[in-house]
């Protein structure tokens, strides 16, 4: 599922952006709603969606916890 979401976390990525996290959670929520682009009666939830799949996304990012993360980023 979604394949074209990359992993965001350390060591995989560094500097993840809003961006990054934002363009994820649009593409989670294409996939899991069917549409690449909602209708004008949809918009407003899709957006809603993608919104609060990036909040959680987000905060998870930043509660992670990754053994060795440091060690690989210095390398």
């Amino acid at each position: 599922m979604c394949r074209s979401i990359k992993t965001l976390r350390p060591p995989m990525a560094l500097d993840v952006t809003d961006e990054d996290i934002r363009a994820a959670a649009l593409q989670y929520v294409r996939k899991i709603s069917g549409f690449r682009a909602p209708a004008a009666h949809n918009r407003e939830v899709f957006e809603e969606a993608v919104e609060a799949v990036a909040e959680a996304t987000a905060r998870l990012l930043d509660g992670l916890e990754v053994r060795g993360a440091d060690r690989a980023a210095a390398g």
